[in-house]
């Protein structure tokens, strides 16, 4: 539903790397794991303006990665972890795949140099 309605107003989706892209949004996901907090909370945490961390929000929405309520003239955000357990899904044949080559990469230094 959201994704129609962001379509509709000119707010196409964005992509989940895309979002994880930048470290304010991964800090943005990171305070929100804590707890769910206001906007106004979130940009003191920063050296931001508000309407720029207002911006990382509004990516982390449209990349379903926050849920957003407003209360009043306040904007509530919380964790939408979904998204992130989809890709830790999706990345986990790959951590497989790189701890295995730092075994066979530690096994073959250790073969090289072998301890006194």
């Amino acid at each position: 539903m959201s994704g129609t309605f962001d379509m509709m107003v000119g707010m196409p989706e964005v992509d989940v790397f895309t979002a994880l892209a930048n470290p304010v949004r991964r800090r943005l996901l990171e305070l929100l794991a804590e707890s769910p907090r206001n906007a106004g909370s979130l940009a003191e945490e920063f050296d931001l303006s508000r309407s720029a961390v207002s911006e990382h929000l509004s990516v982390l929405r449209r990349a379903a990665l926050v849920h957003e309520e407003v209360r009043g003239r306040e904007r509530h955000y919380t964790l939408a972890a979904q998204p992130l357990a989809d890709l830790g899904t999706w990345l986990r044949p790959f951590e497989r795949y790189w701890r295995d080559r730092l075994s066979t990469r530690a096994d073959h230094l250790t073969e090289e140099h072998p301890a006194p």
